[in-house]
């Protein structure tokens, strides 16, 4: 027995001593595990079973798959923030961090044309009207993002950011928050029942993330890195997740709303009956993680040309 294997068995006793079995009790045991398979690892039977449309029309499928799509990659997202937030990492650390969640964002970027061009607009008219009132704006890992990259005031309508001071309270921001307004009547200031639903499952979670990511949300992260070698890098990657996921990810959304929501020129309500003229536009809410990496020209611009240059076409 070559030396290298004697190493590991040694570690591997020292390992199971802990449990109070022995190294030969545990070795038998894995003789009579079966070889670990792909599709048992990666769970593919269910996966493929977790795909339900609602009606007839072919194009729902893509539809559906395309959400869970996206909804995994804001898994990768949300696991990649968590363990910025959750630890002291080297800046050469919190670069490569960064970077990961950028090629995520980027992919669904890419990708989203799979739903903007890549389904007939005649069947999605028609199964939409099946999905009433759910929405993609129900996200909840969507939110979760938002709230673990920046200040939760940088979440506020524009409006309410200019009014609030030190005493404003995560509560009081919440109730402003600018996500609110996409699915709140604008004549009744009444809420959705797509809005009223996704409150009642999710505004305690929201709020309890407020809370826990007050003092290490990215831009607290970010605020935290002295000089050092990587600094102009980390803010460059910074930027390009800012105004990928605040910018670009919304104009992929609106380019899609341009295609299936317009009739004769003219915008129709989403599934949700949110008001996504209003709602998703990035000009209109500036929602902007990193506040101290744009210039104020920049911030004022914030996606407002490719938004006409969208809504022309």
């Amino acid at each position: 027995m070559n030396a290298s294997v004697t190493e590991l068995l040694a570690k591997l006793e020292e390992k199971y001593s802990q449990t109070g079995q022995s190294l030969a009790a545990n070795l038998e045991g894995l003789l009579y595990l079966d070889y670990l398979k792909y599709w048992d690892y990666v769970q593919v039977d269910t996966l493929l079973t977790l795909q339900k449309p609602k009606t007839h029309f072919p194009d729902e499928m893509v539809f559906i798959v395309y959400h869970q799509i996206t909804e995994l990659y804001f898994k990768l997202i949300l696991w990649e923030i968590e363990q910025i937030a959750g630890n002291n990492l080297a800046p050469s650390v919190f670069l490569d961090k960064i970077c990961r969640i950028n090629r995520y964002v980027q992919a669904l970027v890419n990708s989203f044309d799979i739903m903007s061009i890549g389904m007939e607009a005649e069947q999605f008219k028609k199964f939409r009207m099946a999905l009433l009132p759910a929405s993609g704006f129900q996200s909840a890992q969507f939110r979760l993002i938002e709230i673990a990259s920046t200040d939760f005031i940088n979440l506020a309508t524009a409006e309410f950011r200019q009014k609030a001071n030190q005493n404003t309270t995560t509560a009081q921001i919440y109730e402003h928050i600018y996500w609110k307004r996409g699915a709140t009547e604008a004549e009744t200031g009444k809420k959705t029942i797509t809005l009223q639903h996704f409150e009642e499952k999710y505004s305690e979670t929201f709020l309890q993330w407020a809370y826990e990511f007050r003092d290490k949300n990215l831009y607290r992260k970010y605020l935290q890195i002295t000089d050092c070698p990587e600094l102009s890098a980390i803010k460059k990657a910074l930027r390009e997740f800012d105004y990928l996921f605040n910018v670009e990810w919304a104009l992929s959304h609106l380019k899609s709303a341009v295609r299936y929501l317009r009739e004769k020129g003219k915008p129709t309500d989403a599934t949700g009956g949110t008001n996504w003229t209003k709602y998703l536009p990035p000009n209109f809410q500036k929602i902007i993680f990193f506040p101290l990496l744009w210039s104020e020209e920049e911030k004022n611009e914030w996606g407002r040309k490719k938004v006409e240059e969208m809504l022309k076409e």
